[in-house]
């Protein structure tokens, strides 16, 4: 198929951006000296240990969302719309550490580009049917 590749890049991108994310969850461990498995402590670590959860919970959408797209859609296109993911998950990240209240901004960027992908997908699957 033709441009899966820029599907492919932003995945990794995605997924590397939840690896940095778990990394600095980590760091805030480390200090703040929150030991594990203890999940709330210092609201500077709570905020970050928010953030990488919240991503991970976005990306079980986001996934599959931008490669059903890729498949039935257009892979450029969802590489495009997949990139506002990812660009939304730093805006709510760095919103949320700075205040938790202003983080709608950065959550809307990155669920409306999937919402785009799951909407669009299922509209090209069903069509594919008629």
């Amino acid at each position: 198929m033709e441009y899966i590749e820029y599907t492919a890049i932003v995945t990794l991108l995605a997924l590397m951006q939840f690896m940095l994310f778990s990394i600095q969850v980590g760091s805030m461990r480390i200090k703040h000296g929150v030991k594990a498995p203890a999940t709330t402590g210092h609201p500077e670590f709570d905020r970050m240990f928010r953030v990488q959860q919240n991503t991970m919970e976005q990306l079980i959408v986001f996934v599959p969302a931008l490669w059903i797209y890729a498949h039935l859609v257009n892979p450029l296109w969802g590489a495009g719309i997949g990139i506002f993911f990812v660009i939304g998950r730093f805006v709510y990240r760095a919103a949320y550490l700075k205040d938790p209240a202003s983080r709608s901004n950065g959550f809307t960027i990155g669920v409306f580009a999937t919402a785009v992908l799951l909407v669009w997908s299922l509209v090209a699957a069903v069509m594919s049917l008629i």
